[in-house]
């Protein structure tokens, strides 16, 4: 059987500015670089019965997705900034404190993967700024509230 790599570029990411029960799920566009990584906690599980071997046990798993991109606006609007829905969702809960900064997300791959996880997640927004030929950035990590679910059935790109 030939295989081939997946490409990196198929992963897509969505804010729901609505509630969870109706949730309104809003890409956030503009993205160049989406990285997920599992934290895993292990505490020693050794016991005189193991022979002289030692033995780890996970205790707790902790998610996490650092994300970059370009920040992007309305292109039709020239008079008025209209930015990006999905990225001034991001940069809204950013700014906040408390219950209000925690945001409900999903994010998967649009190639048919069963990659596909939603869950609650803080904000930790970087900001912009940059050189003068330089475009604005927009980087961002969200930092996992409890465990993700996985999503099954895969989303249904016409709801983003």
């Amino acid at each position: 059987m030939a295989t081939r790599s997946l490409l990196a570029k198929d992963w897509q990411l969505d804010v729901n500015t609505g509630t969870y029960d109706v949730p309104v799920w809003t890409q956030v566009k503009g993205m160049t670089t989406i990285k997920e990584t599992i934290e895993s906690t292990k505490e020693d599980d050794s016991d005189f019965d193991s022979g002289g071997w030692g033995s780890d046990q996970i205790t707790q798993r902790k998610w996490r997705l650092e994300c970059e991109g370009k920040r992007k606006r309305d292109a039709d609007n020239l008079v008025t900034f209209v930015a990006d829905p999905g990225q001034q969702a991001i940069l809204d809960a950013g700014n906040l404190v408390g219950v209000g900064s925690n945001i409900d997300i999903r994010y998967y791959r649009k190639d048919g993967s069963p990659d596909a996880w939603r869950g609650y997640v803080t904000v930790e927004y970087g900001g912009g700024g940059g050189p003068v030929t330089g475009l604005e950035p927009f980087n961002f990590t969200l930092g996992g509230q409890g465990e993700r679910a996985a999503l099954t059935p895969f989303p249904e790109l016409e709801d983003a």
